[in-house]
């Protein structure tokens, strides 16, 4: 039997402002949903994934016009309809999932208030009718004392709570048509899984058609009937999602699919390694506790901490969101002071140093943060950005432009882009610039905090080799912490789990991945997207 097709977009092109590096956003895409099928998006940033995605909501910027096309949902041509109509359509029969659950949620008003618009401009239920729905779709998506989230405010919330908040706006009217834009770039394995999960539940039994846009072929491999690969807005191969990954035509495809981090470690460390650049005692951050008007013990972000980072090998620091993996980084960069505990650095114990001493450690600790949008001045070149730290260490001027200079080249990018703002560069190269920022005051230990997270698959290799090489080349010690477990094995010579703020596990990176003593462990490894399915193999040859 025929599924009943929802969603048709024929010809469609977009342009985009005059001065772009190209002409159209996207160009010529021709794309078929059914009900009940989920079809992903997949290609790097700047591929136009989002802008399919929002022409067929209607939400685009008036820059970017759509010049040519149709978008057709059960049979509607929704480019000819006024914006009543959409206003009307969105949320009771088109519903989206946001990428950054943060930004899309409102930060002054409550979490139920919000969802309790979504009711109150598409029904007549009065408002304990209103309320009750909220609640038992909040209970749906697996969310914990639905009463307490309903009162909460998006900040008070956890990252993957936010997420699941976004799925239950978008599925209150049960719509026909689920559009999700990356919703689980950010998060942890388990939480990922979870919500992957969750989405194709929910589709299941509501019957919607979903167009999920991602950058990861590990999310496609779990979730995908239909794939279509966009390079530079236009479509470039698509077809089945286990015929695509097994067997990709297109060279573009075949390059993405050749990106992905593999789940076999790819360095070892040293056994027995006796020389370590830093070391952490007992250490304790914690946040809250004993105030003027209660008493409370507090959270604790990091619980008695203690690890050892060797001389020029890789530690990374693993964990779901909330394990304490940042907190821990800020703590051993001296961007939070601890509770309790010790970290000595090289043989100085830190907290022994003189506030002189201690700036000038952070010289030889640099890092790069998550966010490099986040991370750089917006009204600030680039070459000023990279500069200002030697110059603030009592590096002349010149001196310092030269450094800037050759340490683009060992970025890999050009000197010349030295004068130019951070908004004219892509998100790898914008990763690029912060590398550069920490590697120019020549620092021993290197702290990556979530460097690639954020990243395409193609451009995350890329900058997981960078970091490779400028270790080996300058001989660094790294700190690298992430969620990922595929990033992991490719970077790091020895691991550390973290849960709840405490370490579970540690030792070599291959001896963890090949036999893990602890559950949390085990489950953190089986919930990588993708498990078990070998890209670019056909059927007969996978193993």
């Amino acid at each position: 039997m025929t599924q009943e097709l929802v969603l048709r977009v024929e010809d469609l092109t977009v342009a985009l402002p005059p001065g772009a590096d190209r002409n159209h956003a996207v160009t010529g895409i021709n794309l078929s949903l059914a009900a009940g099928e989920v079809f992903c998006l997949i290609g790097e940033s700047g591929s136009g994934k989002s802008v399919i995605a929002f022409s067929v909501m209607r939400l685009l910027a008036g820059n970017l016009p759509v010049t040519r096309g149709q978008v057709w949902f059960e049979g509607e041509n929704l480019l000819a309809l006024t914006p009543a109509a959409m206003r009307a359509l969105r949320g009771r029969r088109m519903g989206m999932i946001f990428q950054e659950p943060m930004t899309a949620l409102n930060p002054v008003m409550s979490c139920g208030v919000q969802l309790d618009e979504v009711l109150r401009c598409h029904t007549r239920l009065n408002s304990a009718e209103r309320r009750a729905r909220i609640v038992a779709m909040l209970e749906r998506v697996r969310l914990p004392d639905p009463d307490r989230i309903y009162r909460s405010y998006p900040h008070q919330v956890s990252g993957g709570q936010r997420q699941r908040i976004m799925i239950a706006m978008a599925l209150l009217l049960r719509p026909r048509l689920l559009i999700a834009d990356e919703p689980t770039t950010a998060l942890d394995v388990t939480t990922q899984a979870e919500i992957l999960a969750l989405i194709k539940e929910l589709q299941r039994d509501t019957g919607a058609a979903v167009l999920f846009i991602t950058h990861d072929f590990g999310v496609v491999a779990e979730i995908a009937d239909q794939v279509a690969v966009l390079e530079k807005g236009r479509l470039v191969e698509s077809g089945q999602a286990q015929t695509l990954l097994r067997a990709p035509q297109h060279p573009y495809s075949q390059l993405l699919l050749s990106a992905i981090p593999s789940m076999i470690p790819k360095r070892s460390g040293v056994k027995g390694a006796s020389e370590f650049i830093l070391e952490t005692r007992s250490l304790t951050r914690v946040f809250g506790g004993t105030g003027l008007w209660r008493k409370s013990a507090g959270v604790r972000a990091v619980d008695s901490v203690s690890l050892r980072a060797p001389v020029r090998e890789t530690l990374a620091v693993v964990g779901e969101s909330g394990s304490g993996k940042s907190t821990l980084a800020r703590l051993i960069a001296q961007l939070l002071p601890a509770t309790s505990g010790e970290i000595v650095f090289g043989e100085r114990d830190v907290g022994m140093l003189s506030r002189t001493q201690r700036h000038a450690l952070r010289q030889r600790i640099q890092v790069v943060f998550q966010d490099p949008y986040r991370s750089l001045n917006p009204r600030r070149t680039v070459g000023a950005g990279i500069t200002e730290g030697p110059m603030n260490f009592g590096v002349l001027k010149k001196e310092a432009w030269r450094r800037a200079a050759n340490l683009m080249e060992l970025v890999k990018l050009s000197p010349q882009a030295l004068d130019r703002y951070p908004h004219e560069f892509s998100g790898g190269q914008r990763q690029r610039i912060c590398i550069a920022r920490a590697l120019a005051l020549e620092p021993t230990l290197l702290i990556a905090d979530e460097a690639v997270s954020a990243l395409d698959v193609s451009v995350q290799a890329q900058v997981l080799e960078l970091l490779e090489d400028i270790q080996q080349r300058l001989h660094l010690s790294m700190i690298f912490i992430t969620h990922d477990l595929r990033v992991a094995a490719q970077i790091a010579h020895r691991i550390v789990v973290m849960q709840k703020g405490q370490i579970v596990e540690s030792g070599i990176t291959e001896e963890v991945f090949r036999a893990p003593a602890t559950e949390y462990t085990r489950s953190l490894l089986a919930a990588a997207p993708g498990q078990g399915f070998v890209f670019g193999q056909s059927p007969s040859t996978a193993v």
